[in-house]
């Protein structure tokens, strides 16, 4: 995949023209010439296709023509979208790149990119069936989420809002189908995963409809929405989550329970699957968009490991603090200074150090998304081990962006860390890149909405060591929070690559998250099922933020004084989310371009 990405590089000339996306030059190619015209109807169509494709992934993205459906997970609707993507790479392969533009020179290549991407995996479909598992995005929490970003601004909304409700129960006959043909084949999560899908499903379950997280939209019925209309579309609601969701849930939950539970092996390590090995070689590659091994990327991790390691000890005594550092973890992670008290406070805690960051950025970034953004709490059913998360905002400006925190695990979240997450999940982390990666109208809308793992946790995690020069980490608690955030991201890497490539075990991988982060072992647990049901994609956030950091560290040696920060934060952002490969490259066509005297 990556070498025949790299065939294309040679064609990149002048590609510093890309951070203004709307002032490509039209002197490099026509923009109307008909090769040009062809390969931006390929980038609309495609945008329309997977529109119809995916209707969820529609309605996130801020388009609700297909609010009322789900995706069609049966067999001829998996074989329809698997050709989908395999004519679609026929079609990118056949433009004629020396005919475009610099900006739609890349627009192809991650075209590309994304298109064998997705055959690869094609040939993995026991792996593609294991949908039910701890990660954040699995399927049986996907429902909730979705209604969570159904718009209910007018009845008609809503209405296609409780259609999506009412084929809910057929989607789940659709996914069960899929989980048993994954079983046949010797592809189930392990069990401590599917414990966890237990629990989350028992949590769904357990409150009535007017009190359950699918009943949370008809809570915030547009205005323009007749108040008896209103009581009406909650009642129907209501129903709805009675009738289709709840018996959905107890459905899929009793089969998870049954016959998939009794068929999950104790471990979860892909090594241990049908060509698991090339399973986690492939997700390896896509989550880091590089050619590093797990061998490398371990041992990358022990080396970083050993550095924060070495750091978080000598803040340690910087405190004046005499034991030793399992007594200052325990310190730290008992106090009930160091604690809010209730959820709501939690969450009023985290604003304020938004309310804090915002103004400084300025400083970092020479222009600024207009999109906002909020704080709110995870859904309660995720638990208090759940990792928190980011909701980016709909390309049509309809919807902010979202910092999903994880209210529910207030007595695990300690304040010195919460300064971190900020900037990590809002600003100047993955809302900041997002939202400006929305508002760059110069680019094909797929590349507004793209993510690639490395690039945007990458991003994320090279936002936190901002921080400092934002006002963040003034004491050295907080300043502790940070480096241990980066000490999950590394620790990250060894515990991996352990699992699924070097024989680790579970409890061997939690021995080690706790002994080195010291984080909640609670929280490490969840985390280590998280690696398990989503090999490789922790791999990505400290690979990405190592290679941005090389990169800014290479263009101020490059540039001297005429290095700007600002102007560099922008050149990372500006192009979209591209592959690591990429935006190397781009970073050097900037710093030539700024050698040879180009303006900033």
């Amino acid at each position: 995949m990556n070498a025949r990405l790299r065939r294309l590089g040679g064609l990149l000339t002048a590609v510093w023209l890309c951070f203004d996306p709307t002032a490509a030059s039209s002197a490099e190619a026509p923009t109307d010439s008909s090769e040009t015209r062809r390969a931006h109807a390929l980038f609309e169509s495609h945008w329309e296709e997977t529109a119809r494709l995916y209707p969820e992934w529609a309605t996130f993205r801020g388009d609700h023509r297909f609010g009322d459906r789900l995706t069609d997970a049966s067999p001829g609707g998996l074989a329809e979208r698997d050709a989908y993507w395999r004519s679609l790479q026929q079609r990118v392969k056949s433009l004629d790149v020396g005919q475009l533009s610099a900006i739609d020179r890349v627009s192809v290549e991650l075209l590309l990119y994304q298109t064998e991407e997705n055959l690869l995996f094609q040939q993995f479909d026991g792996f593609r069936t294991m949908t039910v598992s701890a990660a954040s995005f699995a399927f049986q929490s996907q429902l909730a989420g979705i209604l969570r970003a159904n718009p209910v601004s007018t009845a008609v909304q809503v209405e296609q809002m409780l259609a999506r409700m009412a084929a809910y129960p057929h989607r789940v006959e659709q996914e069960i189908a899929r989980l048993r043909q994954g079983m046949a084949a010797g592809w189930v999560p392990p069990r401590a995963a599917l414990e966890r899908v237990l629990t989350q499903l028992d949590a769904q379950l357990a409150n009535p409809p007017e009190h359950s997280a699918f009943f949370e939209p008809f809570k915030h019925l547009g205005s323009g929405i007749d108040a008896a209309e209103q009581e009406r579309l909650r009642a129907r609601g209501a129903r709805a989550i009675s009738d289709h969701v709840l018996p959905a849930q107890r459905k899929l939950r009793a089969f998870v329970a049954g016959d998939y539970l009794a068929a999950a092996p104790a471990d979860g390590a892909l090594s241990s699957y049908p060509s698991g090995d090339r399973v986690y070689a492939a997700l390896v590659r896509t989550h880091t968009t590089t050619a590093l091994t797990p061998p490398q990327i371990h041992a990358i991790g022990l080396k970083e490991v050993a550095r924060l390691r070495s750091e978080m000890e000598a803040l340690m005594r910087s405190t004046g603090f005499t034991g030793d550092f399992v007594a200052f973890i325990k310190y730290l992670n008992t106090d009930p200074k160091f604690f809010h008290d209730s959820a709501d406070a939690l969450l009023a805690g985290y604003r304020d150090i938004a309310k804090r960051i915002d103004p400084e950025l300025p400083r970092l970034f020479a222009e600024l998304p207009r999109a906002t953004y909020g704080i709110r709490a995870l859904p309660a059913f995720m638990g208090p081990g759940a990792a928190e998360t980011y909701d980016g905002p709909s390309l049509d400006g309809t919807r902010p962006g979202w910092f999903n925190a994880n209210a529910v695990g207030y007595k695990i979240r300690p304040k010195w860390s919460m300064a971190t997450l900020v900037a990590h999940e809002a600003v100047p982390g993955h809302h900041l890149q997002g939202a400006r990666a929305a508002e760059m109208k110069g680019l094909p809308a797929f590349r507004r909405d793209a993510f690639f793992t490395a690039y945007g946790e990458g991003w994320a995690l090279y936002a936190e060591t901002l921080g400092t020069e934002l006002g963040l980490y003034s004491d050295p608690y907080s300043r502790f929070g940070f480096l241990q955030a980066q000490m999950l991201r590394a620790a990250r890497l060894v515990v991996d690559t352990g699992i699924h490539a070097l024989g680790w075990t579970r409890q061997q991988a939690i021995d080690y998250m706790i002994e080195r982060t010291g984080l909640d072992p609670e929280q490490m647990k969840s985390e280590v099922d998280r690696y398990i049901s989503w090999p490789a994609q922790a791999l990505a956030y400290m690979v990405g933020q190592m290679k941005i950091i090389e990169l800014r560290d290479r263009a101020r040696a490059a540039l001297g004084d005429r290095f700007d920060i600002r102007r560099f934060h922008m050149v990372v952002l500006d192009s979209g989310p591209v592959p690591l490969d990429v935006l190397e490259r781009l970073v050097d066509e900037w710093i030539a371009a700024q050698k040879a005297g180009a303006p900033h």
